[in-house]
């Protein structure tokens, strides 16, 4: 059985940051490249493992913005300090799940598969969510 890793990740000027942990090998990532216009304007390529957990973190407090747009279903955290976009959370009866953005790992794996373009436009507010509960990683802490 593989053993867990954790992955760090933080803004720019370190205000907030996450604890990504999966058993999935790097390569075995699943990493995607959305192509709302959020995403594309941040150069947002993110991942999850359902299987693993993650933990978003304020070191610095207020430094934390939860932004919410189009259909208001996921906050998407950016640092108040410095504008970068870190990953985003989605609430459900089910619990919380989440995403990171890997270019904000401080050591980002070199063998992470090129990430698969998505679009996600034409999903209904009820296929996102069974999609996000399914894909998306459990959150865990306070943020």
């Amino acid at each position: 059985m593989a053993t867990t890793a954790e992955f760090e990740g933080a803004c720019h000027c370190g205000a907030i940051g996450y604890a990504y942990r999966t058993r999935l090998p790097p390569n075995a990532w699943s990493v995607r490249a959305c192509q709302c216009s959020f995403c594309r304007s941040h150069a947002g390529v993110t991942t999850s493992d359902p299987a693993g957990a993650l933990e978003f973190f304020e070191r610095t407090p207020g430094a934390l913005n939860r932004y919410r747009f189009a259909r208001r279903t996921a906050d998407y955290l950016i640092c108040r300090n410095c504008g970068i976009y870190l990953g985003a959370i989605f609430t459900s009866a089910r619990g919380r799940f989440g995403i990171v953005n890997v270019n904000t790992m401080q050591n980002r794996p070199a063998d992470l598969p090129p990430p698969e373009v998505k679009d996600y436009g034409a999903e209904s507010p009820e296929q996102r969510a069974a999609r996000r509960e399914q894909r998306w990683t459990p959150v865990t802490g306070a943020v």
